[in-house]
């Protein structure tokens, strides 16, 4: 496949960064365009950007300038925008890209629960990226969001979904232990976080109770009917870098053994039928055997960093069954989620006849 020219928004932020690390030498996009906020517009990436992954900075990009982030006035805008804004300013923005002809592939929460804008994890729910064609920008410019959901969601629907489609899922109860990471740079002052749980992540709970709605529900080819499931979240910050821990319980509809738990994980593999997809974990979900696992430091990369890791399945009292899940927040959680739409998208020809615009 020839390589697809693609922009990223919000470049020097963490997810930014994050785009940059994963698309630099991937086989079908090429990033072409950078840009940011004021204070960065007109530098050099390697200037505006404090470089804060465990791989070099490729030179490439630190040669690259940071462009505003408005479509207007670009010398050649890509077709494929990677969004990693903050809502306020991505609600205002992406849609002015969208309006240009662009396919916006966003982190954002702006706009995951319009009801025309897919919120979209692949091996979930990839049926739901048909509602592009329902949104005024496709009509009128070819152009379109796409969302992926809250980095925390994104773990907790992977584990869920194959439950969902075996037992049918009545309700369940998550609480969080979020890293640091998931708040940016610089994030959590270290005096409020070291040695320290915070029990309070603004509209996370919120965002985790609306998406697992949205995400495994079913799509009618007009709409996307909410699953009916009630969702109690409670969402802490600690003083991990890098992966997100998930304690769930849930009620299913349908009485369910472990071992019947344990086969719908091993054999949910749902992306097999779209090729070969470069950011696809060959499994999915993978159940971890120890008592003590999944733990962030020796499972978050299980997967390339893509894979929810789920272990420690046992009864629960109150409801059915509990167990725990981890996921990598920044790359599963984010730009890898993006990066994977992106190449569903391009398998199913939704990238296709998308015009860069000359400005």
């Amino acid at each position: 496949m020839e390589r697809r020219k693609a922009g990223i928004l919000g470049a020097t932020g963490m997810v930014g960064q994050r785009f940059i690390q994963l698309l630099h030498k991937h086989p079908w996009f090429e990033i072409t365009w950078l840009a940011a906020s004021e204070r960065s517009e007109g530098k050099l990436y390697g200037e505006a950007a404090r470089w804060k992954l465990d791989t070099q900075l490729p030179a490439k990009i630190a040669a690259m300038k940071v462009s505003p982030n408005v479509p207007e006035g670009a010398a050649e805008l890509p077709p494929i925008i990677f969004a990693a804004l903050d809502a306020d300013i991505a609600r205002e923005l992406e849609p002015k890209f969208a309006a240009a002809g662009c396919a916006v592939i966003s982190n954002s929460s702006a706009f995951r629960m319009a009801e025309d804008v897919p919120l979209v994890v692949p091996e979930v729910n990839a049926d739901h990226l048909g509602l592009i064609e329902r949104q005024t920008w496709r009509k009128q410019s070819g152009g379109y969001i796409v969302t992926n959901p809250n980095c925390s969601a994104i773990g907790l629907v992977m584990a869920l979904k194959p439950l969902e489609e075996r037992f049918g899922i009545e309700s369940l109860f998550v609480s969080t232990m979020q890293a640091v990471s998931g708040a940016g740079y610089p994030g959590v002052p270290s005096l409020d976080i070291l040695g320290n749980v915070v029990p309070y992540i603004k509209n996370e709970e919120e965002k985790m109770q609306e998406e697992v709605g949205k995400l495994l529900g079913r799509f009618t080819g007009a709409k996307v009917e909410l699953l009916p499931a009630r969702v109690s979240a409670h969402c802490n910050r600690v003083p991990v870098e890098d992966g997100h821990t998930e304690c769930v319980s849930v009620k299913l509809k349908k009485k369910a053994t472990r071992e019947e738990i344990l086969a719908a994980w091993a054999e949910f593999k749902p992306l097999a039928g779209h090729g070969d997809l470069p950011m696809a974990p060959e499994q999915p979900v993978e159940y971890l055997e120890a008592p003590d696992r999944p733990q962030p430091r020796l499972d978050r990369m299980r997967g390339k960093g893509m894979a929810a890791s789920v272990g420690r399945l046992r009864e629960c009292p109150l409801l059915d069954w509990k167990f725990v899940v981890l996921s990598h927040n920044t790359v599963r959680g984010a730009a890898g989620a993006a990066v994977l739409n992106a190449e569903v998208l391009a398998k199913l020809g939704k990238l296709d006849g998308l015009q860069a615009k000359k400005g």
